[in-house]
């Protein structure tokens, strides 16, 4: 099985991508859900978390046990958590989404209401993370694709990369 990891900042795409991946029949998963994240209490002073003193990492347990699961051709994982980094080695591929700036600022703006980046805040701290997390991300990735046009041509760039087939019995 092939495992892969869509990563990248808030803005970029990955649950939409994680969306069509299951809309054309592929096993994917939003890790940036409660099933499979949580808050967590960090420093205060750290600035590389999302909201001063909570960070949203990874429940280990369950994404080391989906990632473990050794059925169907490809794995697909969402997501942007501290600890991933955790699970790398379980990992085939990983792929950065990006976008620029402006674009990812409106696509935060229009989100709806509780979701994170919504409110002006967020949005101002998704800049800042963006000038820090993002190149540690892109350092760690097999690739990065621009999210600029239509989903379904990211989902198409990511299924060439990763050389994923659909379970013919899906």
């Amino acid at each position: 099985m092939t495992r892969v990891l869509i990563t990248g900042m808030s803005g970029t795409g990955k649950s939409s991508v994680v969306q069509e991946l299951i809309s054309r029949g592929y096993e994917a998963y939003d890790l940036d859900a409660p099933d499979w994240s949580e808050w967590i209490e960090t420093d205060p002073s750290d600035e590389l978390t999302p909201a001063r003193g909570k960070d949203w990492v990874w429940r280990m347990d369950r994404v080391r046990a989906l990632l473990s699961k050794s059925e169907g051709p490809a794995l697909f994982i969402s997501g942007c958590a501290e600890n991933m980094r955790q699970l790398f080695p379980l990992i085939d591929c990983v792929i950065l989404l990006s976008a620029p700036m402006a674009t990812l600022m409106e696509r935060l703006r229009t989100r709806s209401c509780g979701s994170y980046g919504s409110i002006a805040d967020e949005r101002r701290r998704v800049c800042d993370l963006i000038a820090t997390v993002e190149p540690l991300l892109r350092e760690s990735s097999d690739y990065e694709i621009s999210t600029c046009g239509p989903i379904q041509a990211t989902v198409d760039e990511i299924l060439r990369i990763s050389g994923a087939r659909r379970n013919e019995a899906t």
